[in-house]
């Protein structure tokens, strides 16, 4: 019950933010919003993942670079999350940083720290974020994600 009220409230953000940057301005300052309320939606659907959250979340061409070397893809990425191979107990976010490149791109940048029990195995992340977000049938999708480990 609680997700659903938060996802409720994020995209009445995300609407409320379209709303405004529709209204003939095409700054970056004004995607914000709306880049962040999308960010803060795939978080929460990577710990409570559905087909229909990643779906709406992550393009269809997306290139999703773990740290580790391994580069999925929409489908891989998706089946990873839904068959507990990869699974995210927590995961906060620290130190997000958004730049609108353009009306339909956006760089965001952040610290990701998790708890995970992939393939049943408990464990902890700590990894920089870099993802590209752009904005596909006036929605903001994850096109392409990067991750480095953080130094020990």
């Amino acid at each position: 019950m609680l997700i659903r009220k938060f996802l409720l409230a994020a995209a009445a953000t995300a609407v409320f933010a379209g709303c405004a940057a529709s209204g003939g301005r095409n700054s970056g300052a004004s995607a914000e919003p709306a880049v962040a309320a999308a960010a803060e939606r795939l978080r929460v659907a990577m710990v409570d993942p559905t087909p229909a959250a990643l779906r709406a979340l992550v393009a269809d061409d997306l290139s999703y670079g773990h740290s580790g070397g391994k580069v999925d893809t929409q489908a891989s990425f998706i089946a990873d999350l839904l068959d507990r191979k990869s699974d995210f107990v927590t995961i906060a976010i620290t130190d997000q940083t958004i730049k609108v490149v353009d009306g339909n791109t956006a760089i965001v940048r952040h610290t990701l720290t998790a708890d995970t029990n992939d393939s049943g195995k408990p464990g902890k992340v700590a990894l920089k974020i870099l993802g590209v977000w752009q904005k596909q049938g006036g929605e903001w999708k994850l096109l392409a994600r990067q991750a480095v480990r953080l130094p020990s």
